[in-house]
């Protein structure tokens, strides 16, 4: 097994297997990734060249993100994945990434352990559907200074090509105590990233967003479950939990205000 670098030319055979483990993945965000940090990216090659598994990561400032790991179900608990996690392990710390995130499922996380990895929180996954019927849209603007400090602040570090590939490919809105980002998401709508200073805050926010999603379509809201004045929001406007994944990091504490943080900028691959 051979671990190489993730080419443009594997993307479909990775949302592939995405797709198929039933992930939240698409297109725009390989391409994020391939183009931002691609010393990061990898897939693992049989013998034959074909591609079995693939990991991602992104480098922000002085923290790291790695997502996306996934090995053909064939191949699993045969080392592949460790291989492909070691390689974007190494990746950031080569480039100088301090603190490195991730989520990982309770089954995954001993294996992170192992690395040094620590338990900080849960993300949660939290689902409802649109209830308008008036269509209202959202500005589409570059994500500005404001919002970037916000969002720092929660995550302990600067994300700023993150916000400016999700808020260039959604619709933003800033309120006088955070922001928030509508997302496309295949025939449903992602909230995130979501950075308010309060509870009252933030619903003010998604409040306006609520207002432009359709009857009927889904919506989705990745969480931290430490923020409990987002998961009173949430509940409040009738959306359940679907599932959760521990967030860990390795290496440097990071400064994570978790109270500050509403919504993640993607579905568990780059924070």
């Amino acid at each position: 097994m051979i671990i190489a670098p993730f080419e443009p030319g594997d993307v479909a055979l990775f949302l592939l297997l995405a797709r198929d483990e039933g992930w939240i993945a698409e297109q725009w965000e390989c391409d994020f990734l391939l183009n931002i940090f691609p010393q990061g990216c990898f897939t693992a090659r049989n013998e034959t060249g074909e591609s079995v598994g693939f990991v991602t990561s992104l480098r922000h400032g002085r923290s790291g993100w790695i997502g996306n790991l996934i090995v053909s179900e064939r191949l699993r608990g045969t080392g592949v994945g460790t291989g492909l996690f070691r390689a974007a392990l190494g990746a950031l710390r080569d480039a100088g990434a301090a603190t490195i995130w991730l989520t990982a499922s309770r089954s995954g996380a001993p294996l992170y352990e192992k690395y040094h990895f620590t338990t900080v929180d849960t993300i949660k996954r939290w689902v409802g559907v649109g209830r308008s019927s008036q269509g209202q849209e959202l500005p589409v603007v570059s994500c500005p200074e404001s919002a970037r400090i916000l969002d720092a602040q929660g995550w302990g570090d600067r994300r700023d090509a993150l916000l400016e590939v999700t808020c260039g490919r959604g619709s933003f809105l800033e309120g006088e105590d955070g922001f928030i980002v509508r997302q496309p998401c295949g025939d449903a709508v992602q909230v995130g990233p979501f950075g308010a200073v309060d509870g009252a805050g933030a619903g003010g926010l998604f409040d306006e967003v609520c207002l432009t999603v359709p009857a009927g379509t889904k919506l989705f809201v990745d969480a931290p479950a430490a923020n409990q004045g987002a998961g009173a929001l949430y509940r409040r406007y009738g959306l359940a939990v679907a599932g959760s994944n521990l967030l860990m990091y390795a290496g440097e504490k990071p400064d994570y205000r978790p109270e500050l943080v509403f919504g993640l900028a993607t579905m568990g691959s780059c924070g």
